[in-house]
Order: C-alpha cells, then sequence, then structure tokens
C-alpha cells in the first residue's frame, strides 16, 4: 500500500499531538478558580495566584529538565519511539491530576507532566527535518505549531462547557485518555523514517530526500559529508547560542498568556470559568493564523528564490515587530473584548516568529545534532518562562499586569538581536577545521 503526500499525514498527527498537548496543559489555568475554591477557602486572590505561580514554576522546570533529556532520547530511540514514550506518560500524569489534594501532589503530577510534555517540541522538530524538504519546514513547523493555538482555542470553552456536567477531577481523566488514543494511528502509520517507510511513494521519498541534500561547502563539486558536532563543539558555534538565547529571549512571552489568560480574565474582568470559556479562547485564534501565516510566507519567499538566511530573518523580525506595540497597548487595553483582541495580535506576532526560529537548527545542523540543539534552546526557554512565571504575582500585585507586559516587549527585542547578531547568516554550519582548511 502506497500513500500520497505522507509526510503531510505525519505533520498532522504531530499537529493534532500538539493540540492534546495544550489541552493537559491549559485545563489546570481554565479550572483554577474551581480547584482554588474547593482546596483553598478563605484565601484571598494573591494568595491562590502564589500558589498557582509555584505549581506553574514547577511544571516549567520540569518541562525545561525535559526538553534537555528528550532532545537525546529522540536523538536515540527515533521519532517513532520518542513520542509513544512522551505523549504516553504525560497522558497518564495529566489523569492523575484528578488525585491532587495539594502543592505537594499537584506539584509531583505537574512535574512528570512537564518533563513528558516537553518531548512534543524536540520530537516535532526533529520529525519535521526528517519528513520534510528544507524549502517546505517552515510550513510544517507553522502546522504544528498552530497545533498549541488550535489547543488553546478547544480547551478553554471545551474544559468551561465540561465543568457544567463534570467535576475537576473528571475532567483531568477524561483529558488524559484523549492522549492514549492518539497512539493508535500514531503506531500505525509512522513506521520508520522516509527513506525506509513501505508506504511511502518513490516520488515523495525522492523529492524529501533530494531537498535535504547538503551544500558543497568548499566549492569543489562534491556534497560534503553532513557535519555533526558532539555536545561540546555544537556549542562552541555562535549560532548554536543565537538560536538557544533567541529561544530562551521570545518563549516566555508565550507562557505569559498561556499561564495567565484565565487568571488574567478572573482577576481583572472578575470572570468565573465559564465566562473564561466566552473569552479567553479568542489569542489563540490570533496564534493559530499567525503559525499558519509565518509557514507560508516563509515559503513563499523561498519559492520565490529568497535564501534561507533572507527569508528566516524577515519572518522572525516581522513577528517580533508586530508584537512590539501589541504588547505596549496591554497596559490599557479598556475593555474585555479589546483586551483579548490585543492578546490576538501579541500571539500572532508570537507564532509568526517562532515556527522560524524554531527551524534554525534544522537550518544549521543536520542528523542527530537537530534534536540536541532543539533540546538545549527549549531548556533554555522554560528556565527563562519559570523565572518570569515567578515574578508574576509580584509584578501583578493588586491586578496591574502593566510590568509584566513591558518586560515582554524588551524580551521580544533581545529575542530579535539574537538571531542577527549570533546567527550573521543561516546556512549549514562548517566545522570549524574545515574553515581552517579553506
Amino acid at each position: 500500500m502506497k500513500v500520497k503526500g505522507l509526510r503531510w499525514w505525519v505533520v498532522g498527527l504531530i499537529a493534532i499531538a500538539t493540540i492534546i498537548n495544550y489541552i493537559d496543559r491549559t485545563s489546570l489555568s481554565v479550572l483554577w478558580p474551581e480547584i482554588a475554591k474547593e482546596l483553598y477557602p478563605g484565601h484571598t486572590p494573591d494568595e491562590t495566584k502564589s500558589i498557582y505561580a509555584l505549581i506553574s514554576i514547577i511544571f516549567v522546570f520540569s518541562y525545561a529538565f525535559g526538553q534537555a533529556i528528550f532532545g537525546k532520547i529522540f536523538d536515540w530511540v527515533g521519532t517513532r519511539l520518542g513520542f509513544v514514550l512522551s505523549i504516553g506518560v504525560w497522558s497518564v500524569a495529566t489523569a492523575l491530576h484528578a488525585l491532587a489534594q495539594g502543592v505537594l501532589s499537584f506539584g509531583i503530577f505537574r512535574a512528570i507532566l512537564g518533563v513528558a510534555e516537553a518531548g512534543n517540541w524536540p520530537g516535532a522538530t526533529k520529525g519535521n527535518a526528517e519528513w520534510f524538504p528544507t524549502k517546505e519546514r517552515a510550513l510544517a513547523q507553522g502546522i504544528f505549531n498552530s497545533g498549541a493555538a488550535i489547543g488553546g482555542i478547544i480547551s478553554i470553552p471545551l474544559i468551561a462547557f465540561l465543568t457544567i456536567y463534570f467535576s475537576w477531577k473528571s475532567i483531568f481523566i477524561l483529558i488524559g485518555l484523549v492522549g492514549l488514543l492518539w497512539l493508535i494511528p500514531w503506531l500505525i502509520l509512522v513506521k520508520s523514517p522516509p527513506k525506509n517507510h513501505p508506504w511511502i511513494t518513490d516520488e515523495e521519498r525522492d523529492y524529501i530526500l533530494t531537498g535535504q541534500k547538503n551544500e558543497d561547502f568548499d566549492a569543489d563539486g562534491v556534497e560534503d559529508q553532513e557535519y555533526n558536532p558532539d555536545t561540546k563543539a555544537l556549542l562552541g558555534h555562535k549560532q548554536s547560542w543565537g538560536v538557544i538565547l533567541a529561544s530562551a529571549a521570545i518563549d516566555p512571552i508565550w507562557w505569559l498568556f498561556v499561564f495567565w489568560i484565565p487568571i488574567y480574565l478572573h482577576e481583572v474582568y472578575g470572570m468565573d470559568v465559564k465566562s473564561i470559556g466566552l473569552y479567553g479562547w479568542v489569542p489563540y485564534v490570533g496564534a493559530m493564523l499567525g503559525a499558519w501565516f509565518g509557514g507560508l510566507l516563509a515559503q513563499n519567499r523561498l519559492k520565490a528564490g529568497w535564501n534561507v538566511d533572507k527569508t528566516r530573518k524577515m519572518v522572525i523580525s516581522l513577528g517580533c515587530i508586530i508584537m512590539l506595540p501589541a504588547l505596549l497597548a496591554m497596559a490599557s487595553p479598556g475593555g474585555p473584548v479589546a483586551a483579548v483582541i490585543i492578546m490576538a495580535v501579541i500571539l500572532f506576532g508570537f507564532q509568526t516568529a517562532i515556527g522560524n526560529i524554531q527551524t534554525l537548527p534544522s537550518d544549521l545542523f543536520s542528523g542527530k545534532t537537530v534534536g540536541t540543539l532543539a533540546g538545549f534552546s527549549g531548556m533554555a526557554a522554560k528556565l527563562t518562562a519559570a523565572g518570569l512565571t515567578y515574578l508574576v504575582p509580584w509584578l501583578t500585585s493588586g491586578g496591574n499586569y502593566t510590568p509584566a507586559f513591558v518586560i515582554g516587549a524588551a524580551l521580544a527585542i533581545i529575542a530579535l538581536a539574537s538571531v542577527w547578531i549570533l546567527c550573521p547568516k543561516i546556512e549549514p554550519v562548517k566545522s570549524k577545521e574545515l574553515i581552517k582548511n579553506q
């Protein structure tokens, strides 16, 4: 049996995994007003916000640790088994939230969830590098990145709706089961990488593999061998640090909204869970559109003859420029409708940029190095996100979120500078020995 366009089926499944990933992680923030009411009666909003922040920090630190671990795991066991391990564990961890009774138990289950969910991103980046030629990678990255936005769009109203019929404990069990069901089509469809997959057509295999060929670095007419440095050599290249620092700067902007949109709407506008369900999904529409836009724009420019360097930098710059004024506008957004629309603009810009930042490991390196660099950059991103999450209760004391949004604007500038300064030309990196011999 041959399946046409098999690579699009694979990236579609990864996008669905990403949707499930975000439903699972967003559930706590949506359900928190109900959980806090049951577990922490008599506490003030600032007190329950601090408890929520502590649990969230545990998640993000675990997520950062998991990014580094799963970058290596995916390089060791491959994309197929890596996703089985990642989504299988995180789905069980989600269901276990039903047993939580306080900070300790929530912290343990969020820690397991964070480590396992972290596998989705280095796995997706590695799957992208395996299944797509260079010119289609930004679009593929945009497709599975849009899964995060779709997860946000679906999860907030879905979980709010489920609270009408189920307790918060039952909801955690239900959404945990969904991830386990995803494993069935994944194991059936993704039998091996495209080079050896029995269902891929010859035309698609040739198209993918031809589009992934290495460049002739030394202009001798022969394609050079893949450059796969070890970890020490990898971190010796400034381009690697450009990817790591850009990810570390831009990612906290996303987490600022993932963790705090429901809490923000509850605290600033006095919304309950059902009202949050009516408004909280809107910012993720902007994120979904931005993921598609960033991928399509990059693909369009590459097809028009732009090189990878010019394309990536243009799209990343555009995304950051879109975010800047919108982040500052959140200092005084007006009513809830205006606030969620401005958030949608911010997340549109974020996703426009992040999809192309996340393709940089596969633009710069190849083979096993891709997952390793993606893991390191993801770990750095989650550590800075944890730092900002820790500061949010203090920055937003009394319901004033302006300082947090100003910090977000500064981070967008840092991310942009990291790419332009540390990645002077986005192209496959040469070994330092090869450079010396030229």
